[in-house]
């Protein structure tokens, strides 16, 4: 039996009945399709999704986006709050439409966040090319511009007849639920393939369940993970996003209770476990705390749980100082398993938690190394709590009565509920926000630090609440971030989808302009100043009114100006029925506290500038702390 419906028609009916499922858990495994319609998709994708709605509104809800970049930001914030078991399909028009999408397929890859990409492209008759917004090739006809997607994406495929439809729908399924591929998945479409009518067998259209495994440990290698960890005195473990992707929380917890061993987190592992856990020494790496990283430099066993060993997590290779440091990696993909010439343990982040805690039996970490964590721990809540409340020598120094970030960070998670989320991504609110944010709950830390892109926040909010309906999500932005990206804040208006904007203005990028005087380039380029006279950026602020800004997209707006101002508007946002903003004004020379770490970023060897001299003999001197970490980690008698 077969049923005529075009290819876009076939391509929506067929999402609407996939699922995912894992632990006998079964859900839906599309939400939804984000889209902006143009010329490209607006016979093919709008008028099957509009088909779709009109038949059964919950089959593939439609949401109207500003920016494809965005939607696609949305669609990985929500997969990554569903851990990855569910996520939404993004349709575009052809051309910059679909490009504008690039960005976002880079950030859900990254990370490893599975999201359903869908870009219209060029005629495949060809009868008309050009077409409007097509970009001809002097050196091959079936090029487009959406190969652009190829290198950033983790499946690709492109619809030439409808009967290539169904392999690449299924491969495009395989890879989105697969946790060791997941990424971002392209199928692009030509306009006129996407009206072409074929008759489809209805086989296609029926329920299909796409099983998320939790692989096994192999028992040996566990046996050596534990030989590993018997034979070392001062262990560390690096939490991942992959415990959270794998739920694995309460095996980590079980697990450093009863083995003594203190848990540092990367920024997708924060809220592994709760920031006040004994064993629980907060971030580590370039933006860790002094706790984490003091623990890192001595750690003669570091128990990698779901992490890829970014630069910021290893400080560029020098947070591990110890020379016979030895790597054990716990991850469900094998390339990260066996990085730092690591012992690699490829399974489910929990099934081999709960291996090792078997396997282990009553061993434990001395008490002299526990009484150690947890002072470290306690002289960094300190220093937190500094942060939070500046002494009063800080407060009369600010200028103009501003606030510092630290207390603008204070009060969102003093005054939050547990269970509220936190998203931001870049710019300096995210390494503050690694070392002071207090977490209470699994969920309630979101920062995209994969790939750190500008303008994901609200975006991303949007995502995070449409995953936890339930949870108030605070987006912490600067103005940099929300000048690059603030347009989503109209489909939160559109869809009633509440997010609490807390937009920081600072007047420039603040991080990047404190890094930029670390490398002895004095803050160049920067700050959002006038020209003056001479030529240069150095003139008044720019008499920018982001709050005004806000208001003209249809957002309530609290502007603060105190510390009173700013506890009483986090109230009242908490109180209010859909989005809203508070606008808060802090002193972008006023840092987080050190994290007695390093980031390798190159200082020019040659310069005029004393400043950038000195710069680049300091960067030589930290350089001669990197470690190449390649020592097999072999046990005791291994060769």
């Amino acid at each position: 039996m077969t049923v005529r419906l075009t290819v876009a028609q076939a391509l929506v009916r067929f999402l609407s009945v996939q699922y995912s499922e894992r632990d006998g858990q079964r859900q839906r495994l599309f939400a939804g399709c984000f889209g902006i319609f143009g010329h490209g998709n607006v016979a093919g994708l709008g008028q099957a999704l509009l088909q779709a709605e009109l038949e059964d509104p919950e089959a593939l809800p439609y949401i109207l986006a500003r920016n494809e970049q965005a939607m696609v930001h949305s669609a990985s914030a929500f997969a990554r709050t569903r851990d990855r078991l569910q996520t939404y399909a993004c349709t575009a028009s052809v051309g910059p439409g679909s490009t504008n999408m690039i960005t976002g397929a880079a950030l859900a890859t990254v990370n490893r966040l599975p999201v359903l990409l869908l870009p219209s492209d060029v005629f495949a008759t060809r009868v008309a090319t050009p077409v409007l917004q097509e970009l001809e090739s002097t050196t091959a006809g079936d090029i487009s511009v959406n190969d652009a997607f190829r290198p950033v994406s983790k499946y690709f495929d492109r619809i030439w007849r409808p009967e290539q439809l169904p392999s690449a729908l299924l491969n495009a399924m395989r890879v989105l639920t697969d946790p060791v591929e997941t990424g971002a998945v392209t199928i692009a479409l030509p306009q006129d393939v996407q009206a072409e009518a074929f008759d489809w067998p209805e086989e296609l259209f029926a329920e299909r369940t796409w099983y998320v495994a939790r692989p096994l440990p192999e028992a040996s290698i566990v046996e050596k993970a534990v030989e590993l960890l018997r034979c070392s005195e001062r262990p560390l473990i690096v939490a991942g996003g992959g415990v959270a992707y794998s739920q694995a929380q309460d095996a980590l917890r079980e697990f450093a209770e009863a083995t003594g061993i203190p848990v540092a987190e990367t920024q997708a592992g924060k809220g592994s476990l709760r920031y006040d856990h004994p064993q629980s020494v907060g971030a580590v790496g370039s933006t860790g705390t002094t706790a984490a990283n003091a623990l890192a430099r001595e750690a003669d066993l570091v128990i990698g749980i779901g992490t890829r060993y970014g630069d910021f997590t290893t400080a560029s290779r020098t947070a591990f100082q110890n020379p016979d440091v030895r790597f054990v990696n716990i991850n469900v993909a094998r390339f990260d398993g066996g990085k730092h010439a690591g012992l690699p343990l490829v399974a489910d982040a929990r099934e081999a938690l709960v291996s090792l805690r078997s396997a282990v039996g009553d061993w434990s970490v001395q008490e002299k190394y526990k009484d150690l964590t947890v002072e470290l721990a306690r002289v960094w809540d300190r220093t937190v709590e500094q942060a939070y409340n500046p002494p009063a020598e800080v407060v009369d120094n600010l200028a103009d009565g501003l606030l510092t970030q630290g207390e603008v960070i204070g009060a969102v998670n003093e005054l939050s509920e547990p269970r509220d989320v936190v998203v931001c991504a870049a710019g300096s609110m995210p390494g503050d926000l690694h070392k002071l944010w207090r977490t209470r709950d699994p969920k309630g830390y979101h920062v995209e630090y994969g790939y750190s892109c500008m303008g994901y926040e609200i975006a991303g909010g949007l995502g995070v609440r449409l995953g936890a309906p339930d949870r108030d999500v605070f987006v912490l932005v600067g103005d940099g971030s929300y000048l690059m990206m603030s347009s989503e804040l109209v489909t939160a208006v559109q869809e009633n989808v509440k997010i609490i904007v807390v937009l920081v203005q600072n007047h420039g990028f603040a991080s990047i302009g404190a890094l930029s005087e670390s490398l002895g380039s004095q803050r160049f380029g920067t700050a959002y100043r006038k020209r003056s006279g001479d030529g240069r950026l150095d003139g008044d602020y720019l008499p920018v009114d982001l709050a005004a800004n806000v208001r003209s997209l249809g957002v309530e707006v609290l502007e603060v100006n105190s510390r009173a101002e700013l506890e009483k508007a986090i109230g009242t946002a908490k109180a209010a029925d859909g989005p809203i903003a508070i606008h808060v004004k802090t002193d972008p020379l006023i840092g987080a506290p050190d994290s007695d770490s390093w980031w390798d970023v190159p200082v020019s060897q040659v310069s005029d500038l004393d400043s950038t001299r000195a710069a680049s003999a300091s960067y030589e001197e930290s350089k001669k702390m990197q470690r190449p970490y390649l020592a097999p980690a072999a046990v005791e008698g291994e060769s």
